[in-house]
């Protein structure tokens, strides 16, 4: 009897914990999912006149990222200086490569690259200059896209794969569409040089150079600390977008805007990717003993590594 008696006191404390264990979780769960809505207030507070974002964690007890703080705009770090007053703009009262011949991109020697739809019509690699401040047309000129802002709504979710934060789209994004911008902090390539050896030990940076001419580039953006939503856009090596230089207010060759447009139709509720090969970045995914970071993209032609 004293033998039945220990094991059933045995079996009521394994289900006290149990239970005690599951009330400590679901308490956590529910300050969790508090902590995320009021960041989520937070982000939409920021994005201006952008379309909102959603936060969801369904995978664990992750809460808001401690260190970051989002913005909607680049910042300059020490010693850099970004140009906001354009030197010149269009004159055209009607934009567009068939009305005008002297529009901002053919006084930046390039074509038009947007549809009258606002859809990216140059191949990438390709310069995209936007009518800016000093141009007489308004926000309906087809020339005027990035600087308008994301239009779509966006999830930022816990994936269950180890691949921490990632970001859906909650509706449909036709092919060609601008979805984002990356931003962060401009710094200088010296600064860069000491922060990525910082964020090389820990496997992970958000360091995208700058270099769209293919020359030494003296600035890069780093959206570790202060970056919007494409902070925690994961990689893959079948991406659906795909990364273009802009300019606009901001002339200068060396500073470009880094949009970000879908180089295939997305489905609400499909994940949003881009390729982190193209900009040196790397995001919640830890380095091995070699300094590779795994690929978890699960792409058919996956490469193993974010960087080869």
């Amino acid at each position: 009897m004293a033998t039945a008696e220990k094991l059933a006191q045995k079996k009521r404390s394994e289900k006290w914990k149990e239970s005690e264990s599951k009330l400590l979780t679901d308490v956590l769960k529910s300050l969790v999912k508090k902590e995320l809505k009021s960041w989520e207030q937070e982000l939409n507070s920021k994005c201006q006149n952008e379309a909102p974002i959603t936060v969801v964690n369904n995978v664990d007890l992750e809460g808001p990222p401690q260190d970051f703080v989002y913005i909607s705009d680049y910042i300059a770090g020490t010693g850099v200086d970004i140009p906001t007053d354009p030197p010149v703009g269009c004159e055209c009262e009607n934009c567009s490569p068939e009305a005008e011949s002297r529009c901002c991109p053919q006084n930046g020697g390039v074509k038009f690259a947007y549809s009258k739809n606002k859809l990216v019509k140059a191949k990438p690699g390709t310069p995209i200059y936007e009518c800016n401040t000093r141009c007489k047309c308004g926000e309906q000129c087809p020339n005027r896209v990035v600087q308008l802002g994301r239009k779509h709504k966006l999830v930022i979710f816990r994936t269950d794969n180890g691949r921490g934060w990632g970001v859906k789209t909650l509706v449909d994004i036709k092919k060609n569409s601008f979805v984002m911008e990356y931003v962060g902090e401009v710094i200088t390539s010296e600064e860069a040089e000491r922060r990525g050896k910082i964020y090389d030990a820990n496997g992970r940076t958000y360091l995208f150079d700058l270099d769209y001419n293919d020359d030494d580039c003296p600035f890069t953006v780093d959206a570790g600390h202060y970056g919007n939503i494409s902070h925690f856009v994961n990689h893959s090596c079948e991406p659906n977008l795909v990364v273009y230089g802009v300019w606009v207010n901001c002339l200068d060759p060396r500073l470009p805007r880094i949009a970000l447009f879908a180089c295939s139709d997305i489905k609400a509720g499909e994940e949003i990717t881009f390729d982190y090969q193209m900009t040196g970045s790397v995001n919640e995914e830890g380095a091995n003993e070699l300094g590779q970071v795994e690929c978890r993209c699960g792409s058919t032609n996956c490469r193993g590594f974010l960087f080869e």
